[in-house]
């Protein structure tokens, strides 16, 4: 423990030193620095000269033009009789034999713009304007941290700072050193009034230096009082040689003048330690009783203190300070130690500490100086009114119409206050702050005393008034105010919502509570879209379609049938896209756009649990709901045309795409319903789709209404997801029997096989239109030639299963006799390729005949081989070399010359 305390007081002296070499290096620095700028000034001036004196050295001396002699002086010729004479002499010259060739005469030059030229060269040109200075970052909470210790052991006198620290440290160390050597063999009383007569000491020291070296002495006052108090507690806890009352006296007299001394010598850091001091000693003095009267009758005291210093003062961290340990020490003892028993000696104390903090804030604004009298101190003026309330419920154990007289009450006193310091000059700054209390507490006192909806109600309205009146008088407190009263609507519409229980649809308080809230956010988002504010009003809008959509479905949910809400939900879902697009045609946003756009979205999952509940989704109400949808649909597009938005193309794509959706849910329950083959009902779910790409391919004006024109830019896209739909819906369809009951079945002739094949033909249609993407375009033969294959091998293989009797499962295609067909076909397909590119004198034709027998080839050797010892299995082989071999005699390769014809087209 020795070697600990060492170690410890090493690194406390190292402290000092490290201290004295950083201001000695940074001394230096400072004379270096200094040196530096006097050599920058001299070179500047230096320069300054120099191109003055260049400028001047660039004018000819026989043009510089030379000061004229004084008035009265006779003897020297002006300069007009020295341009006589010169004139007069060239006269008389003779002129030479061969004159040299006359320069062209130089234009005239202005005798100001003469004397000003020297004059503009030799002036050093202006420096640039410094560009603004960017505003620095604000230091967080660590970096103001760490200025602080830095500023400590930076400013003023650190060296006694310090030396106070270590005498702290070396103290004890001694004193724990003589304990253990046995050497403090004196009485323990005779040991700690040694202790407090050398603080005794020490502070009379100080306070005969106030003057002299003040840092010093300050610093010396307060290690001399805590040294003192720190006596007081362990002769009182630790040794038990005083009481409670007479250690509690003298801490209360030490911390009395510990105040004393900080208001005489204007010291804020030792009335801060001496405020501290004096709100920890009950605690560490407490003896355990629970006197809470005691307890409060000295904190009143204190904060008499602050009061008393405050009217002097404007310390705003004594402030502060005595109402965090106010109220926080007062809000424990409540909370761990309250009964209601103790209610008539509770609130006398809880009114007198509001009084104070009431009082505090305006005596700190009245001590600031002109510029800055009124000031808010804002945690004060509005943390008091708030703790104090929120602790008067407590005392109430939340009686609901005390609390709103309570609260009346509140707003009455700091409605006075904001109107006694309107009349008073200087205090402008704090009138919007008391009035903002008025209002909220009167706010506040309405759910009290009110229902819950009605309070919702009262809330909203007066929140989207204030979003108004702060938008119109350009002032954000009563915009920030109007929102968070629409927020406290919501959180009592929803605390009191379990409550209700309607019995009447629409007219009953929970959907009329919920329609003001949405209602006041949607007016809100109004005025702030009117005032250029379109983020919050995009969250005011959000806020309040929510709150719209939440009531009515809540309404569909309590008053509808089970079957029946889909139904409801999609005519409501119409409705609100209609109401947004015809407000979107009056004042265009892209919010209201988005909206329609989602509410025709939004009938495709709707379509989804109208089919769950009723089997399609014109059954039962869905009918008229779908009516509905399709004339206010069209309304809505209507409206998004007049707009010219660029959302209104992508609402009639969603648009379009919905109809073929429900009419296939609607075809295949019909088919279902009726007990026809699986083959019709696939044709019904693919006949919408197939309709909505002939007549985008064919008929485009009619799916082009009503944007017309406007809609043209889409119709490469909605083509591509028609056609990505048939393609998903062709693969599936491959998997299926494909049965064409009560119809015989026939290839080709069958309503699957010819949806394949429509699809197939419509895809061709569009792969040649100018409207097909360019990789189609680019790879339509390879693409057509591979899907007509897969559609020709689908039509086999469904012949196999109809024709030959075999199972439609996993295993038919490892029979003999679909093996045999495949090869059969494929050869029959290959050879034709072979014949065709021949004749054609295709290279690429007659490359991938060869390809697909190369391929039946393989099958041959891996599959059919197997099937030599039936009579299929020898056809397979046999028809395949026959077919070669024709092959081979009537389609040779085409010439070279063929592909290089060709291959621009063909390759």
């Amino acid at each position: 423990m020795a070697g600990l305390l060492v170690l410890m007081g090493l690194v406390v002296l190292a402290v000092p030193v490290l201290l004295i070499l950083a201001l000695v290096s940074i001394a230096g620095l400072k004379r270096r620095v200094t040196t530096l700028e006097q050599q920058l000034d001299g070179l500047r001036k230096h320069a300054t000269a120099g191109a003055t004196g260049d400028a001047r050295a660039e004018v000819p001396p026989h043009e510089r033009v030379r000061p004229e002699p004084p008035t009265g002086d006779a003897t020297s010729p002006t300069l007009t009789e020295q341009m006589r004479a010169a004139a007069a002499t060239r006269d008389a010259t003779p002129p030479p034999r061969a004159a040299a060739p006359v320069p062209p005469p130089l234009p005239p030059v202005d005798a100001a713009s003469a004397a000003a030229a020297p004059q503009a060269a030799a002036r050093p040109r202006a420096p640039a304007a410094p560009a603004a200075p960017a505003e620095p970052p604000r230091p967080d909470v660590i970096s103001l941290g760490l200025r602080a210790v830095k500023r400590w052991f930076t400013v003023g006198n650190v060296p006694v700072k310090i030396g106070v620290l270590v005498l702290f440290a070396g103290v004890a160390a001694l004193l724990k050193y003589a304990s253990d050597q046995g050497w403090l063999s004196l009485p323990l009383e005779l040991r700690l009034a040694g202790i407090a007569a050398a603080a005794l000491a020490a502070l009379v020291f100080a306070w005969r230096k106030r003057e002299s070296n003040r840092s010093f002495a300050l610093s010396l006052q307060g290690g001399a009082i805590g040294i003192l108090l720190l006596t007081v507690f362990a002769a009182f806890k630790r040794y038990g040689l005083l009481e409670a009352t007479p250690a509690f006296a003298l801490s209360v007299i030490l911390i009395a003048g510990a105040g004393a001394l900080a208001v005489l010598q204007n010291a804020k850091a030792l009335a801060v330690f001496a405020l501290l001091a004096g709100f920890l000693a009950p605690i560490w003095l407490s003896t355990g009783s629970g006197n809470h009267v005691a307890l409060f009758s000295y904190y009143a005291v204190l904060n008499a203190a602050i009061l008393g210093v405050a009217w002097w003062k404007p310390w705003r961290i004594l402030n502060l300070l005595g109402f965090v340990f106010t109220f926080g020490i007062g809000t424990a003892w409540g909370v761990f130690d309250y009964q209601p028993a103790k209610f008539a000696t509770t609130e006398p104390f809880l009114l007198l500490f509001f009084a104070f903090y009431l009082i505090v804030p305006l005596l700190y604004a009245r001590r600031q100086p002109e510029g800055r009298r009124g000031l808010v101190e804002g945690c004060l003026v509005f943390g008091t009114p708030l703790v104090a309330f929120s602790l008067q419920a407590g005392l109430l154990e939340g009686a609901r119409l005390p609390l709103a007289f309570n609260a009346l009450g509140l707003a009455a006193l700091y409605a006075l206050l904001a109107a006694a310091l309107r009349r008073r000059g200087g205090f402008e700054r704090m009138v919007p702050s008391y009035a903002v209390l008025a209002v909220g507490f009167a706010t506040l006192a309405v759910p009290l005393a009110l229902s819950a909806h009605a309070t919702a109600s009262v809330f909203a309205l007066e929140g989207a008034a204030l979003v108004w009146l702060g938008l119109r008088q350009q002032r954000r407190l009563p915009l920030i105010s109007g929102t968070g009263l629409q927020l406290l609507a919501a959180f009592a519409f929803l605390v009191g919502l379990s409550r209700i229980l309607p019995d009447t649809a629409i007219a009953n308080p929970a959907f009329m509570g919920a329609l003001l809230i949405a209602l006041a956010g949607l007016a809100s988002a109004w005025v702030l879209r009117a005032h250029e504010k379109p983020m919050p009003a995009l969250v005011f809008y959000l806020w309040g379609l929510a709150w719209w959509l939440g009531a009515t479905v809540n309404e569909i949910g309590r008053f509808i049938d089970w079957d029946a809400r889909a139904d409801a939900v999609l005519a409501l879902v119409a409705v609100t896209g209609w109401i947004a697009a015809e407000v979107h045609r009056r004042r265009p946003a892209t919010a209201l756009a988005m909206t329609t756009l989602l509410a025709l979205v939004a009938a495709l999952p709707l379509a989804l649990l109208q089919a769950q509940a009723h089997g399609q989704p014109f059954a039962g109400h869905g009918a008229l709901a779908w009516l509905v949808y399709a004339a206010l649909g069209v309304r809505s597009l209507l409206c998004l045309r007049s707009s010219e938005h660029p959302l209104a193309g992508w609402a009639q794509f969603a648009w379009l795409l919905v109809w073929p959706s429900v009419l296939s849910m609607l075809l295949e329950w019909t088919g279902g319903h009726f007990e026809l083959a699986e083959g019709w009902r696939a044709l019904g779910i693919g006949l919408p789709w197939l309709a909505a790409a002939a007549l985008g391919l064919f008929r485009w004006p009619w799916l082009a209404a009503p944007l017309g024109e406007r809609f043209d830019g889409y119709r490469g896209a909605l083509l591509t997801v028609l056609f990505a739909v048939l393609g998903v819906a062709g693969l599936w369809s491959l998997w299926l029997a494909g049965g064409a009951a009560p119809l015989p079945w026939v290839p080709l002739l069958n309503p699957l096989e010819l949806a394949q094949l429509a699809a197939f033909v419509l895809l061709a249609r569009w792969a040649w239109s100018p409207q097909a993407p360019e990789p189609l375009r680019h790879w339509r033969p390879m693409v057509l030639a591979l899907l007509g294959f897969v559609l020709i091998t689908s039509i086999v293989l469904h012949a196999v299963h109809h024709w030959g009797g075999v199972a439609w499962n996993g295993n038919l295609i490892s029979t003999g006799l679909a093996q045999t067909s495949l090869t059969v076909v494929w050869s029959v397909l290959g050879v034709l390729g072979w014949i065709a590119g021949s004749r054609r004198g295709q290279r690429g034709l007659w490359l991938a005949g060869a390809v697909l027998m190369g391929v039946v080839l393989v099958k041959l050797i891996l599959v059919d081989r197997g099937n030599l010892g039936d009579v299929l299995g020898i056809a397979s082989f046999i028809a395949y070399g026959l077919l070669c071999t024709v092959v081979g005699y009537l389609a040779p390769a085409p010439p070279r010359a063929a592909l290089a014809e060709n291959d621009g087209e063909h390759a």
